[in-house]
């Protein structure tokens, strides 16, 4: 009886958070959020070129910096599609990481743009040379997107288990991923009115005069919620081993925890060396599923 009702509470929960309505109605509301961060940066932008602000941040004197801002909004809605694909799918899970990651770069790439010099030594100036990296960045980083989540739909789906585990036992495994996603909800917006308001509070000490502020946003908010993450993919590849023994499953769901840990040193560092790592992760967990496809189809002929 109490694990009938543990199940109802959590079918409930899922309903009421992670469903196909509520993930429509969270999608409008932050198309709105954004629209309106939009014009009020445009606003501010507007006050500062008329003398009734006082900034010397290019953040508030440039209006191509103001896209900077509701593209953090959006950002807030792919963590909450990581969450909403965690119960299906493992590896849309994963791509949904390496999404949000992608975003960091192009919004990082509008950030740019407001130090942008145009110069003729092109190569020799730092932030026309960042702009570039980062340019070349998302674009290599949306075509490894494509590339991943081409395996998985020529997969059929990908699951998290291989075929020859029971229907059980998948089901099992699949509750213990709606638990979690459902257990993460409250946490992501603890973390983000913690996160968030943080950074508020520090930027009206602070002021933004400089423009490393900004950046720390992904310092407050996505490195601690990549955090949670490893520690939810370590959780799910230990829980893994009770319905697979498959030495390319266990190797696939490893790979995928070190492609996320990868993501998580990314915040540590910047410049180039942040580029090349969150590259380096996506291409690895494509070459960790491509590999598995091929052990997949191995077994499929045995």
């Amino acid at each position: 009886m109490t694990s009938t009702r543990f199940h109802t509470t959590i079918e409930t929960g899922l309903q009421l958070f992670l469903s196909p309505s509520t993930k429509k109605r969270s999608e409008q509301t932050i198309l709105l959020i954004a629209i309106a961060s939009y014009l009020l940066h445009l606003g501010l932008i507007a006050m500062s070129h008329l003398g009734y602000l006082s900034s010397e941040s290019k953040f508030l004197n440039n209006p191509i910096s103001a896209i900077y801002t509701p593209f953090s909004f959006i950002l807030i809605y792919e963590v909450y599609l990581l969450l909403f694909y965690l119960p299906q799918s493992t590896s849309f899970y994963i791509g949904k990481q390496y999404e949000i990651m992608t975003l960091i770069v192009i919004r990082r790439i509008f950030k740019d743009l407001g130090d942008l010099e145009l110069v003729k030594d092109w190569f020799q100036n730092e932030n026309d040379l960042r702009f570039t990296i980062d340019a070349v960045t998302s674009l290599v980083l949306f075509l490894l997107i494509y590339l991943f989540y081409h395996k998985i739909l020529r997969r059929g789906q990908s699951a998290t288990l291989t075929m020859d585990v029971s229907h059980t036992a998948k089901g099992q495994f699949v509750f213990l991923k709606k638990t979690i996603a459902l257990l993460l909800v409250p946490v992501l917006i603890a973390l983000a009115i913690y996160s968030f308001s943080g950074w508020i509070l520090m930027v009206l000490k602070n002021g933004l005069s400089d423009a490393s502020m900004l950046a720390y946003i992904n310092n407050i908010f996505f490195d601690e919620f990549f955090t949670i993450l490893i520690v939810v993919d370590v959780l799910l590849l230990l829980a893994s081993f009770f319905y697979s023994d498959r030495f390319h499953t266990i190797i696939r769901n490893s790979g995928f925890v070190l492609s996320t840990i990868m993501l998580k040193v990314s915040f540590s560092v910047s410049g180039y060396l942040n580029n090349i790592l969150i590259v380096g992760s996506v291409i690895f967990g494509l070459l960790i599923l491509y590999i598995h496809q091929l052990f997949e189809k191995a077994s499929l002929k045995e």
